[in-house]
């Protein structure tokens, strides 16, 4: 994606993506290239690199109790 501008979340980087999510415009450094989503977006699912995308942390399935 080709646009001009600073990041909507820390206002100093210069854009490069935007969120497919929020529309966001985002510098590489709040922009996850795997999801398409800002970090803001990103953080509100969780998807931090310690838990998948199940919310359960890295290499766990389940929880047994």
């Amino acid at each position: 994606m080709s646009v001009a501008g600073r990041c909507e979340v820390c206002g100093a980087g210069e854009v490069e993506d935007g969120c497919d999510r929020c529309g966001r415009l985002v510098c590489p450094d709040h922009f996850d290239e795997p999801t398409s989503l800002c970090t803001e977006c990103l953080a509100e699912f969780d998807e931090s690199p310690e838990r998948g995308r199940d919310g359960y942390p890295d290499g766990v399935d389940e929880y047994r109790f």
